[in-house]
């Protein structure tokens, strides 16, 4: 029996969802302070079956968290005692800023749904760069190679900068966050930074990823820093193609899809319309993605085939969603929405159920 579902009815449903996530992020770093995640240990981390290498990496399980949860690497250690085989931070933006105005995060719980217009809150590249190399060492002494849970950045631009100056301020965050990196993520699909989706386009996006490339070159000259790009679910078909054919171009490493959508009609949400309307502008994420987020993977790996890394991420609630996108083609899986429901167990659960699936297509 899973007690968290009610728990989570009884005393995190009445709270305001950004103090909601405070009181969760606390939480879960204080199940580490405490000793706890390694007294569950031998619960918590994914059987050794579940190893997977993608993007020359070796990620003791295919299932990872998502960026958002963790938005400045203050809670990587302790996020990975709870069993994810990566752990994505950020976004993080070249300069510190706070992020849109509160209210800015929203439940939709009869939809197992979130709507964010976090805005990149988060406290830049120079304050991040430090905490990711000190969660680095702290994971390489207390995991072996093999078992380390890998640690992606997701970079981003910052607001007051000019679209036409986005490059140099992605590349102060390369600059500072490579070199810590497993692996780096550029964002072009956030909906709550403006026109920082136009830098999908093909003509902006070239670039921009070129550069950002070059620089994790330099700045890392001893070690491959794989790099990847975000992409949003409300691309048309066509310029998802496009941005594979690119990334292929431009030999990235892989695509991460999808980003949250601004779409709210035809993702048969149970929420009343009334209350969507309230709530307005912003990123929706959760169970309603599923079905556009499975669409997209299909997409890419029609077009993209072996070539990169695919990584699915959207909808994802369960081991059975994320065996689904492993069977259609997906190297690695993402979720983040579903944590705040299901709680700090949920990645031990996905790797259990992982396990079991396994084990019941080898007999």
């Amino acid at each position: 029996m899973r007690l968290y579902p009610t728990f989570f009815k009884i005393f995190f449903a009445g709270i305001d969802p950004e103090k909601a996530h405070h009181i969760g992020f606390w939480g879960v770093q204080t199940l580490k302070n405490l000793g706890i995640t390694r007294i569950l240990k031998s619960y918590l981390q994914p059987n050794p079956s579940l190893r997977t290498t993608a993007m020359g990496l070796t990620f003791p399980s295919p299932f990872g968290l998502a960026a958002g949860f963790d938005k400045g690497g203050k809670g990587i250690a302790a996020l990975a005692g709870l069993g994810f085989g990566h752990i994505e931070i950020g976004t993080i933006t070249g300069q510190a800023q706070p992020g849109n105005p509160q209210p800015r995060l929203f439940r939709l719980i009869e939809d197992k749904a979130v709507i964010n217009r976090m805005g990149f809150n988060n406290d830049g590249a120079a304050a991040a760069g430090p905490r990711v190399a000190s969660a680095r060492a702290d994971l390489e002494t207390e995991y072996r190679p093999e078992k380390r849970p890998i640690i992606g950045v997701n970079i981003g631009k910052t607001k007051i900068v000019e679209l036409e100056n986005a490059i140099e301020d992605y590349l102060i965050s390369t600059r500072t966050l490579a070199p810590q990196a497993d692996y780096l993520v550029v964002n072009v699909s956030s909906p709550n930074t403006p026109g920082l989706r136009t830098l999908q386009s093909i003509a902006t996006l070239r670039p921009l990823l070129q550069a950002v490339r070059e620089e994790a070159n330099r700045v890392s000259p001893h070690r491959h820093v794989p790099l990847t790009v975000k992409i949003a679910p409300d691309l048309v078909d066509e310029d998802i193609t496009a941005v594979a054919r690119l990334a292929q171009e431009l030999k990235l490493d892989g695509i991460i899809a999808t980003n949250t959508t601004i779409a709210r009609e035809g993702l048969g949400l149970h929420t009343t319309k009334e209350k969507i309307n309230a709530i307005g502008a912003g990123g929706l994420s959760g169970e309603p993605l599923k079905t556009r987020s499975l669409e997209v993977l299909h997409l890419l790996k029609k077009e993209i085939g072996n070539k990169l890394a695919l990584i699915s991420v959207g909808g994802v609630t369960n081991a059975q969603d994320v065996q689904e996108r492993l069977d259609a083609g997906a190297d690695l899986v993402q979720g983040y929405t579903a944590f705040l429901y299901e709680g700090p167990l949920w990645a031990a659960h996905i790797n259990r159920g992982l396990y079991k699936i396994r084990r019941s297509r080898q007999k």
